[in-house]
This record gives structure tokens, sequence and C-alpha cells, in this order.
């Protein structure tokens, strides 16, 4: 996948640009990806994942509190619409394990129970159809937002959009129609989310 390649060799740049090369380079050393068996549990629980996001994926299992090779390391891997915000790629056992995690926290949301929350017209107002991949939460843990890919959007979206979740105050946005064009705008954008700043 062109794309991928792309974003992770720029994602390294802009890691190196930033006075942490060290902190990239022992995470290459060390960092594995996700097992076949771990793919296919989430290709049968996602038949439409999309091959970028798996590439990703074999890249590396998930960079929050990870373990590899005995240690544990955290590491900024993705941004979002919400400028020099830095996320962490989730690992292929929390995606599986968070499975319906929207339906259990976000139903009410869906339905537009709450008129002052901003829900995207992309996205249905259906809850108990959603079938949205969690696969990545900002820096404090996904407390103030967190990213999916949608593959149950309204009759205005496309199945693939990217979601964004940001808290305080609620909003539900879709900032792409797939996970290809995510990466592209996070590449756009010169990955903003890693600087000196944040990475002290």
């Amino acid at each position: 996948m062109e794309i991928v390649k792309k974003y992770l060799s720029g994602l390294e740049k802009a890691y190196f640009d930033n006075g942490a090369k060290e902190t990239w380079e022992h995470f290459e050393k060390i960092k594995h990806g996700a097992t076949r068996e771990d793919i296919e549990e989430i290709k049968s629980l996602y038949p439409e994942v999309p091959n970028s996001f798996i590439s990703l994926l074999e890249f590396v299992d998930g960079t929050y509190w990870r373990e590899y090779k005995g240690e544990e390391i955290i590491l900024y891997f993705l941004g979002s619409d919400v400028e020099e915000y830095p996320y962490y790629l989730l690992s292929s056992r929390e995606i599986v394990e968070n499975q319906n995690l929207a339906i259990k926290c976000y139903s009410d949301y869906i339905e537009r129970k709450y008129e002052k929350v901003h829900i995207d017209e992309k996205i249905t107002d259906q809850p108990y159809s959603l079938k949205w991949l969690h696969f990545s939460d900002c820096m404090n843990n996904g407390g103030t937002s967190q990213l999916f890919i949608d593959f149950s959007p309204s009759e205005k979206g496309t199945k693939g959009q990217i979601v964004r979740f940001l808290h305080d105050p609620d909003e539900f946005s879709v900032i792409a129609d797939s996970f290809e064009e995510y990466l592209k705008k996070l590449i756009d954008n010169e990955y903003d989310f890693i600087n000196e700043d944040i990475l002290e």
C-alpha cells in the first residue's frame, strides 16, 4: 500500500525533525505487527476493513502501553482534524475487545437525543445497526477524542468513512470519506501532531 508506506516514511521523518530520532529508532527496533490470527479475527468482525488499515497493523500492533520484547511503549502515531493533537493506534486485541463500544457508549447520541450535540448528517441515526471499528484514542487515553472506521453510514455518508468523537463539547464529525483519505490528510497537514512540545 503506497499511501501507508508514504505515511510511515513521513511519520519517521517528523520524529527525526523534532528531535526524537532515538525514540523512533528504539520503537522500530522492538515493535512488531499484529499476528495473522488477530488480523483474521478483525477481518471476520469487519469484512470490509480497508487493506490500508490492515497494513498499519502489520507494521505495529498498537502504540499505547503496548508491550514489545518485555518493554511497554507509548508512541504518538496518528492525528485528526483537531490541530496538533496526537493519537495512539490501538492494538488488534483492543480493537476486538472494543467492538461494541460505540453501541454501549453512544447510542443516545446516535439517536439524536441531545439537541446541543453536533452529529454529522453522514452518520446513521440507527444505533443498533452501528458497525464502527474503534482504532485510535487521543493522547489522554481517549477521554477527549476517539476515532472510528464507520461501516454503517447514513444515506448521505460513505461506507468506510472516518468518524471523530470529541468530548466537551461533545460532537461526532466525519473527517474523511475513507481511511486512505484520512492518512492523506495527515500527510498533507505535515504531521502537525508531532512537534517538540508534545514529545517533551
